[in-house]
């Protein structure tokens, strides 16, 4: 149950100024409830937007996405950064939730009050991704956070998710796994901006970085595009965390004098438009005809009376 109007715009009020930590955690809950006031929370956000630099890190499970994200924090807070963690687990079977805590994976960074974490439910979402997630970003946003990294699930090939919601999108490797074969099958050169091989310190990490600056030196691009750098580390013992900073910063440079950062979150956006308005026909069509309507065309469809699409016209017209 959400709290009333008024006790969520002293939240919002809290999280813009100072960021408070118990205000950020209460707004991202309704969010992930998908509270009656989410809307206005949404709104209340609004101008707060557009300013932290959202890092997505994925790659398959076993490639250490959670200590190379504990790592890559102690670097940015060295730097002077302000940051949120938004860890999307895997679901619970039985209770919807996160069966990862944040305080398990993020021990180090606990008591820093300029570091916010949060577990999130993938709650079945295809991708590694929650539906709550680009929401849950803006309140890290308005709580003054410089950068946001976002860790998936890692889902095989369906990781490619990530991209749509980062500005910069990081693919983690490890050798001895495959994974510079498979980055070139699964499609994850397109979307990966910064690759890192991490456990740099076993044997095959200098193979599967050759592996991947092949293939990469292979990809069609223009002059002035990008080449995604291949970061060497070894996130249990914090090596190489800074240089991977340098790389996420130098690629932020990059987006904002060519205008790609612009673009990807208009196309963000753009996405996330498209998904609320869909969700809104279909809340409005079930609230409507409580599927009787769609029972009746399903029943003329099947006995050849009419065709999918004249039923689908027959659906949207009931809606006004």
């Amino acid at each position: 149950m959400g709290r009333p109007s008024d006790d969520v715009s002293a939240l919002i009020a809290e999280v813009s100024d100072g960021g408070r930590p118990r205000a950020v955690a209460r707004l991202i809950s309704l969010i992930e409830d998908r509270s009656p006031q989410i809307r206005q929370i949404s709104a209340g956000l609004a101008a707060s937007s557009g300013r932290a630099h959202v890092v997505g890190i994925t790659g398959s499970p076993g490639v250490g996405k959670s200590t190379s994200t504990s790592a890559l924090v102690g670097a940015l807070r060295a730097a002077g950064r302000r940051v949120g963690v938004l860890a999307v687990d895997p679901s619970s079977p039985f209770t919807g939730g996160a069966l990862l805590g944040d305080r398990i994976r993020m021990q180090d960074h606990a008591t820093d009050d300029g570091v916010y974490i949060r577990s999130m439910a993938s709650r079945g979402h295809l991708g590694g991704l929650s539906a709550s997630a680009p929401q849950a970003l803006r309140v890290f946003d308005a709580a003054g956070c410089d950068v946001v990294l976002v860790e998936t699930v890692g889902v095989g090939q369906s990781e490619v998710e990530i991209s749509g919601i980062a500005d910069t999108s990081v693919v983690l490797l490890a050798p001895g796994m495959g994974d510079g074969i498979q980055a070139a099958k699964a499609g994850i050169l397109e979307i990966g901006d910064i690759f890192v091989i991490n456990k740099a310190d076993r044997d095959g990490a200098n193979t599967t970085r050759r592996e991947i600056r092949t293939v990469i030196s292979m990809t069609d691009r223009t002059p002035d595009a990008w080449v995604p750098p291949v970061v060497m580390t070894v996130a249990t013992k914090s090596e190489g965390a800074a240089d991977l900073v340098e790389q996420i910063e130098a690629h932020r440079e990059h987006l904002e004098s060519s205008g790609e950062l612009q673009r990807r979150r208009l196309a963000r956006v753009r996405r996330e438009i498209e998904a609320l308005a869909l969700s809104e026909v279909q809340n409005r069509f079930e609230q409507r005809s409580g599927g009787s309507d769609l029972d009746a065309l399903s029943a003329q469809v099947l006995g050849g009376q009419i065709d999918p699409f004249t039923a689908a016209d027959h659906l949207i017209a009931e809606l006004g």
